[in-house]
């Protein structure tokens, strides 16, 4: 257990993202995530779905445009503001939430101009966009100008740029040229056969963290990749060592989820694994194109 004089060192968090009444996508994974390694998470739900829609027909509930709106200037108005020290988006259940979003990551950096903004960018994966167009251009063009960290799948970044990517020299091209510090592409291209990888890509790094693919695994594990690299940056790691022991730690969850049988991440029964992973991963220093640095 997280012993609660830790808890008060730790800021709080952000998290607007879906919620799932069964499940360990969007919220679920994150909140747990990050209030398993300490941290306190104020979570907001963009729409609320029985389950992911992976599984079978899903109702699907979203606040009306005016209502999230208003809540969203409550969270940005509150007196507790300072409090925060990150802000994470995943998926949006309506076009019309990405701004007060915006509005709401504007607010939280005012308040604490070190807070860290994560932009998932939950919109496709598989070549295939799951999210309206509009919802894609306002991530593309309102959100990740203001994110310190972007976490796109390989796909979401095809989407994001227009481009179609083969190797993971394009993925970095991409990456530089997607505006924040720090990009993590996960589904990059595996270098050791049968494998997969996440490839992060900051002013100094191109860096890849392979390990085995297991196939059909189970929906969340962007969500929760997210969480846990916001959760060892917040903590002091290096990017290096926040890559290695995130992606560590997911591919633990997954592997040992796979061996269950089960259809969701068992993140209750594996919560030891976000905190000290043993699973092992390959680290690759991956060379920026033609020695770009960022300024």
């Amino acid at each position: 257990m997280t012993n609660p004089s830790d808890r008060r060192d730790k800021p709080a968090v952000i998290s607007v993202s879906s919620h799932v009444a069964r499940g360990t996508v969007g919220n679920r994974a994150v909140v747990f995530a990050l209030e398993s390694l300490g941290f306190p998470v104020w979570s907001v739900p963009t729409i609320t779905l029985p389950w992911h829609p992976g599984h079978g027909p899903a109702t699907r509930i979203v606040a009306p445009a005016e209502d999230f709106t208003a809540l969203m200037e409550d969270l940005a108005t509150a007196p507790w503001l300072s409090e925060v020290g990150a802000i994470v988006t995943g998926y949006f259940g309506a076009p019309h939430q990405v701004e007060p979003a915006a509005r709401l990551v504007e607010a939280v950096k005012a308040a604490n101009p070190q807070a860290i903004y994560l932009c998932d960018p939950v919109t496709g994966d598989g070549g295939r966009l799951y999210q309206p167009e509009p919802t894609l251009a306002g991530i593309r063009d309102r959100l990740m100008p203001l994110a310190d960290i972007a976490t796109p799948n390989r796909f979401e970044l095809e989407f994001l740029t227009g481009l179609e990517f083969h190797e993971n020299a394009h993925l970095i091209d991409a990456a530089q040229a997607l505006g924040p510090p720090t990009v993590v592409v996960t589904s990059a291209f595996p270098l050791l056969r049968g494998g997969i990888g996440n490839l992060l890509v900051d002013g100094t790094h191109a860096l890849l963290a392979e390990h085995r693919q297991i196939e059909r695994a189970p929906h969340g594990l962007g969500d929760l990749t997210s969480a846990v690299f916001l959760a060892r940056i917040l903590s002091g790691a290096t990017p290096e060592k926040a890559l290695q022991t995130t992606t560590a730690a997911v591919y633990e969850i997954l592997a040992r989820t796979t061996k269950r049988g089960a259809d969701e991440l068992t993140l209750e029964t594996d919560a030891e694994s976000l905190k000290h992973p043993m699973a092992m991963v390959q680290m690759r220093r991956l060379g920026l194109p033609n020695g770009n640095r960022r300024a």
